[in-house]
């Protein structure tokens, strides 16, 4: 059985949520599920961790009540999405948010 565990992680554009599914397996290595539907490994977590802050993603652990008003969301839109497998995940991983009135 593989043991690992999920992280999501979001970039912001306006309304338009674009996540990245971190995946870390017991093994120590990773791997990121982007928007594009492409799975890139990484030999360590800290690796993949990086690499998603320099293309400017948050972890969604890490995102309070402010940070998600500093990025025009409140946290109970910010909802990860989930599908049955990854290929029916690629179109749910970009989300445009209703505006806001």
């Amino acid at each position: 059985m593989n043991d690992a565990h999920d992280e999501w992680w979001l970039a912001t554009l306006g309304r338009t949520v674009i996540w990245a599914r971190l995946r870390v397996h017991e093994a120590g290595t990773a791997e990121v599920f982007d928007s594009d539907g492409a799975t890139l490994p990484y030999d360590s977590e800290d690796t993949a961790r990086a690499a998603l802050m320099d293309a400017e993603f948050v972890s969604l652990d890490g995102i309070d009540d402010a940070d998600a008003a500093d990025r025009g969301f409140s946290l109970e839109e910010l909802v990860p999405p989930q599908a049955e497998d990854d290929e029916t995940l690629r179109a749910l991983m970009i989300q445009k948010l209703p505006a806001r009135h």
